[in-house]
């Protein structure tokens, strides 16, 4: 075993996560942590890992960035085309994970997947930079190119083509809305006994808390 890397820790003792401090509904308190984590300033705190799987089980992770979130659930946008996308459309079931280490806070959703709709995507991609709209139209996701300098020399061509002009959402690329059936909220504590609440969604659209053993 490497020493210099299994010798790696640190000691969790910033806060506590109680059930008489906590909200009895998963998405009040994912509020609740959000406004907390904004006002810490931390670098890009709507960074998520996305976990999706294919139909025989093969799992897949990347970071995406969060873009709403309401009862309905969490929002992200990305090409309809990419391999996440073809095994969401495959498989729509899917796992995020925010971690927010100034906080010592880390957060896990579970839940099915489904497309935003389009007028949705629509005010999301006109808000977007220019230059953003214009790699939507350059980038062929998650295929194989021959080199940088062909998505360089694409890009270019496109944005000549583009620029200055409205340039309106594709359609095979779009957003996605996570609806959690299981959320888990983990604050660190001392000596790895962290603390762990389990917020598991009812048939009659209630949820269910339960502390989990760190």
């Amino acid at each position: 075993m490497n020493s210099e890397i299994a010798n790696i820790r640190h000691q969790y003792a910033k806060q506590v996560l109680l059930e008489s401090g906590a909200e009895t509904d998963p998405m009040r308190q994912f509020g609740k942590w959000w406004q907390e984590a904004v006002h810490a300033e931390i670098d890009e705190v709507n960074a998520m890992t996305l976990a999706t799987a294919s139909p025989d089980g093969t799992p897949s992770a990347r970071i995406v960035l969060l873009k709403d979130f309401s009862e309905k659930g969490f929002t992200f946008f990305t090409n309809y085309e990419s391999y996440k996308a073809q095994q969401i459309e495959r498989n729509p079931k899917a796992c995020l994970v925010f971690f927010w280490k100034e906080l010592e806070r880390q957060i896990r959703i579970t839940g099915s997947v489904q497309r935003a709709e389009a007028s949705e995507s629509n005010s999301y991609f006109n808000i977007r930079p220019e230059d953003s709209r214009i790699g939507v139209y350059t980038s062929p996701q998650s295929r194989v190119i021959t080199s940088r300098s062909w998505i360089d020399e694409q890009f270019e061509k496109n944005k000549e083509l583009l620029s200055g002009k409205t340039i309106q959402r594709p359609d095979y690329w779009g957003g996605y809305i996570v609806h959690p059936v299981v959320m888990e909220f983990w604050q660190g504590r001392p000596s790895r006994l962290h603390d762990r609440l389990r917020y598991t969604l009812q048939d009659n659209n209630t949820w269910k808390r339960e502390r989990l053993a760190p």
